[in-house]
């Protein structure tokens, strides 16, 4: 009696696949590779490339798929399969991309069932690890935890702690921890991966470069700049030497180097590295390709930093036309392309390009993702502070609102996204005057972020500093001075003395001392951000104009027209050029600029300015923005003191009816006007409408800044 045979003949392989191979339906190239197979046979099949990512595929006798594997895009490929009956089979070698080309080694040899078994549980670890990334896709963090460390668990008893694909699961759950905020599961979790990888592939392994970069993005999510630069440079080095300086790998690096320069204000840095990186994709990718629009979007992204407008907003443009082409245009890329865009017209004050889009982003997120996702939160975000910069409180609220609700539903309450909702509104209530309402929400931001990210995090100066504003518009200097003081000190620690930043916390305590009369501690401070500011940012960035704004009313203040006139003037003319003549910061340097002329009694210079300041925030905010109501104010100011009540009073009483309407009737603003209004009603000898006005005013101010308020002395003088 015959007996079935049920091995197979072993073979080993060496071939390459290019533009001569044969050509699938997707693109790639593939070779095909026979033997004779019999039912109940258990076959190992390993492709291996160093060269592109490998993809393999089992037909059958009949014609028909038995298995296919991709390892996730990776290099190396296994199947083990138990044939389903007597015949001759068909191994497909092919590249998982397009125009990917290389030499491979293919071999096939007998297997027995406890392989397969093992293989088996390998590949429900890697069905566990895609339904993690499904659930986190779907915004269901927890639970995609949860999956991850099942395909963990799994992985370690197939292959033993130390195995290459243990580290590849270790970077999955770091990963997942790292996005919800937990630093201190994700640290540990990368280590060990990077400690597996060097042992098992090798200190120059392009596995451990890409540990090596996880590590780094951690500690710059930190603000740990100091760990992350070693690892970054350290991570181009080993992709250089292994796989070429042209490979895309290598692109990535590099942007992500530029990143961090750029995150600490090192824009000479970063700017070549971005070009760089664009370059080998073009060359490696074609100039269509997605990862070109990262490319592109990144360099626009520096370009915005620099206040360069006009070279960020084609490479916008042209990575929103590639992610539509490639991707479609309900793609998630897409989205992100659009609420790039929308911010760079919001930057400039065209609110009436950023609407759309950022509507459109929000569209695309609650289509793809439903509506309680993460990024819903973001685009909600985004649109809410529009709303606020046109002072269209009632509509930025309920935003801001909903995507609080949301982050703390899904990313839990003490995730660094959930400090910057809360601080979002604290905002939003403080411009309101609602300053018991702003409080506790500053105080919880800033709890979350030093809890969450270290007490000398970049994020954690800027709730110091929105802490000490809070503090300062309440007449509160004792409370803002230290705040404004450890901003200062950690973003000099973390981002170095000549960052933004810096300037900017600079200007923060020189306009505290500027409002304390302490005109000796606010100017070399003002000096001194007008200097950083120049350095990192160049001379015609509108942070210079605000500088320049800064320094001029301080000699203002001073009565020193002589040195003010000339920085309002450079304030402006770079406002113009940066911003376009119909932004709001022109509108700015125009009332500045009138308030002088105003001081110096030249009412003929100041008249024209302070209606095209009015103008233009007109235009740009609504006539019925609180910034409309200041302009109204100081136009009927300039009446008044020329004499002209006629002129003034309704001006007053507009700039009252929009400041009630926008900021409600009990804010500072309102009895601003009021105490104005009154001003005006005495000068005409009017006392009996004059005092109620004033009366109200020293009411509203007491209520909302405090008996010990300066505001509160004026209006009882």
């Amino acid at each position: 009696m015959a007996v079935a045979q049920t091995q197979i003949e072993e073979k080993t392989v060496t071939r390459r696949l290019d533009e001569n191979s044969e050509i699938l339906d997707d693109g790639g190239y593939a070779a095909r590779h026979e033997f004779e197979g019999y039912e109940g046979g258990i076959i190992d099949i390993a492709l291996v490339s160093e060269e592109f990512n490998a993809y393999l595929i089992l037909v059958g006798p009949d014609g028909n798929k038995i298995a296919e594997n991709d390892n996730n895009e990776r290099n190396n490929v296994r199947l083990v399969v138990e044939l389903p009956s007597n015949g001759k089979y068909e191994v497909v070698a092919n590249t998982y991309s397009v125009n990917e080309t290389g030499d491979y080694i293919l071999s096939w040899q007998n297997s027995s069932v406890s392989e397969l078994e093992n293989y088996q549980r390998l590949a429900d670890a890697a069905n566990l690890n895609q339904q993690a990334i499904d659930l986190y896709q779907r915004g269901q963090y927890k639970e995609a935890i949860l999956v991850a460390k099942r395909a963990l668990a799994i992985r370690e008893a197939a292959l033993g702690a130390n195995h290459p694909d243990i580290a590849t699961s270790l970077n999955n759950l770091a990963w997942l921890y790292q996005d919800q905020g937990n630093y201190a599961e994700a640290l540990p979790r990368y280590e060990r991966a990077l400690a597996i990888r060097e042992a098992a592939l090798g200190a120059e392994h392009p596995g451990v470069a890409a540990s090596l970069n996880n590590l780094a993005v951690l500690y710059q999510d930190q603000g740990n700049y100091a760990e992350a630069l070693p690892r970054y440079e350290r991570a181009l080095a080993i992709r250089e030497a292994t796989l070429g300086s042209d490979h895309p790998d290598i692109a990535t690096s590099l942007n992500n180097l530029a990143l961090l320069y750029q995150d600490q204000g090192n824009y000479a840095e970063a700017l070549p590295r971005y070009e760089r990186a664009l370059a080998i994709y073009e060359a490696t990718l074609g100039v269509d390709h997605p990862d070109i629009a990262t490319s592109l979007h990144n360099l626009a992204a520096l370009y915005q930093d620099q206040g360069n407008y006009a070279e960020a907003l084609p490479r916008y443009e042209r990575a929103l036309a590639i992610r539509e082409a490639a991707l479609g245009p309900e793609h998630l890329d897409v989205a992100q392309s659009l609420n790039s865009l929308a911010l760079l017209h919001q930057g400039q004050g065209n609110y009436a390009e950023a609407l759309p889009r950022y509507e459109r982003a929000l569209a695309i997120r609650e289509a793809t993702l439903g509506a309680d996702h993460p990024d819903i939160a973001t685009s909600l975000n985004n649109l809410a502070l529009l709303y606020h910069y046109q002072g269209n409180y009632a509509e930025a609220l309920p935003r801001y609102e909903r995507a609080l609700a949301i982050r703390e539903a899904t990313l839990g309450p003490r995730h660094p996204n959930v400090a910057q909702s809360l601080h979002n509104l604290a905002a939003l209530y403080q411009y309101q005057g609602k300053y018991a309402e702003a409080l506790p929400r500053y105080e919880r931001a800033l709890a979350i972020r030093e809890a969450t990210l270290g007490p000398r995090h970049p994020n954690v100066a800027t709730s110091l500093n929105s802490l000490a504003w809070l503090y300062q518009d309440q007449g509160n200097y004792a409370e803002a001075l230290p705040r404004y003081e450890r901003a200062l000190a950690i973003r000099e620690a973390t981002l170095g003395p000549r960052h933004p930043n810096v300037a900017q916390s600079l200007n923060s305590l020189a306009v505290l001392y500027q409002d304390q009369g302490n005109y000796a501690e606010a100017l070399p401070r003002y000096e001194r951000a007008l200097a950083i500011s120049e350095a990192a940012l160049g001379s015609d960035h509108p942070d210079v104009a605000t500088s320049l704004n800064n320094l001029a009313r301080l000699y203002q203040d001073q009565g020193n027209y002589t040195e003010a006139l000339p920085r309002y003037e450079r304030a402006l003319a770079i406002s113009e050029a940066a911003l376009g003549p119909r932004h709001p910061n022109v509108a700015t340097s125009l009332n500045n600029l009138a308030g002088l002329y105003q001081g110096q009694g030249n009412y003929t210079e100041a008249l024209p300015r302070y209606e095209r300041a009015l103008a233009i925030r007109e235009a740009t905010l609504g006539p019925g923005h609180p910034d409309v109501a200041t302009s109204l104010n100081n136009l009927a100011e300039l009446y008044q003191d020329q004499g002209n009540y006629t002129e003034a009073l309704p001006r007053y009483e507009r700039a009252l009816t929009i400041y009630e309407a926008a900021l409600g009737s009990e804010h500072p603003s309102v009895a601003q006007s009021l105490n104005n209004l009154a001003g005006l009603y005495q000068d005409q000898g009017n006392y009996a409408e004059a005092l109620p006005q004033y009366e109200r005013a020293l009411a509203i101010r007491e209520a909302a800044l405090g008996p010990e308020h300066p505001d509160v002395a004026q209006s009882l003088n």
